[in-house]
């Protein structure tokens, strides 16, 4: 930000530099970059907004800036399944891209967020030109499946302690080394929605880990102390 009549003024937007940085578009040619990011718009939510529900018409993707988001499906009874936690750097909803059908969930703003919305009438005819992209979704695709096959499996597989110590260190991979002092920015009932879990059951856990320092439970987040031995208690199933 610049200072200017005694006001703060924001400088604009780069979205080349943005998209040109982010893991999705390294190694691919750099006139994709240049062609998406004119189209590329911003959206900014507050806590609690919600981007979009399950039903809604997929018609874009998201890249998120700033803040956090959750993917969660709501059921009847006013409960819902947390899928995943979109942390900053991070693409969502390209799903969206390939077919234009129904959002399969909900996502939510878990704290003020900025997103770069990038429809798909502007990424199909690159998709159409260069392969190397389309290949490059179709990794994310892969990646998504394998990951809620996974959480499908451990819910049939390991007892709370398994899925929360994965789910942790699921949370906190991108965060530090192994080892070492990670803070996941989620709430207990968050948690407990991502493993299928009651809150009572979750916090329970937690504090038996607190009390062993391997986690420490703090306002807004959990710092993950020791990430080795929460390993272990993902594998004693």
């Amino acid at each position: 930000m610049e200072k200017r009549n005694g006001q703060l003024r924001r400088e604009p937007l780069d979205r080349v530099a943005i998209l040109q940085a982010h893991p999705f578009f390294k190694g691919l040619d750099a006139a994709i970059v240049k062609e998406l990011a004119p189209r590329a718009v911003t959206r900014a939510l507050r806590k609690g907004g919600v981007l979009f529900r399950k039903g809604d018409q997929g018609t874009c993707f998201y890249v998120l800036l700033s803040g956090a988001m959750r993917v969660e499906a709501p059921s009847e009874a006013g409960r819902a399944a947390v899928f995943n936690f979109i942390f900053p750097g991070e693409i969502f909803g390209e799903l969206a891209t390939f077919d234009g059908g129904a959002r399969t969930a909900d996502a939510v703003a878990m704290e003020r967020s900025e997103l770069l919305v990038i429809d798909r009438r502007d990424v199909l005819p690159l998709l159409r030109k260069y392969p190397d992209l389309a290949l490059r979704f179709i990794e994310i695709l892969a990646s998504r499946v394998r990951r809620t096959s996974e959480q499908v499996e451990d819910i049939f597989f390991l007892d709370l302690a398994g899925r929360l110590a994965k789910a942790l260190l699921f949370l906190g991979r991108s965060a530090t080394p192994a080892s070492s002092a990670a803070k996941i920015r989620v709430t207990q009932r968050e948690i407990s929605q991502l493993v299928g879990a009651s809150r009572e059951s979750t916090n329970k856990q937690l504090r038996e880990w607190e009390r062993r320092k391997l986690v420490r439970i703090e306002r807004g987040g959990v710092v993950l102390l020791q990430q080795d031995r929460l390993a272990e208690q993902a594998t004693e199933n």
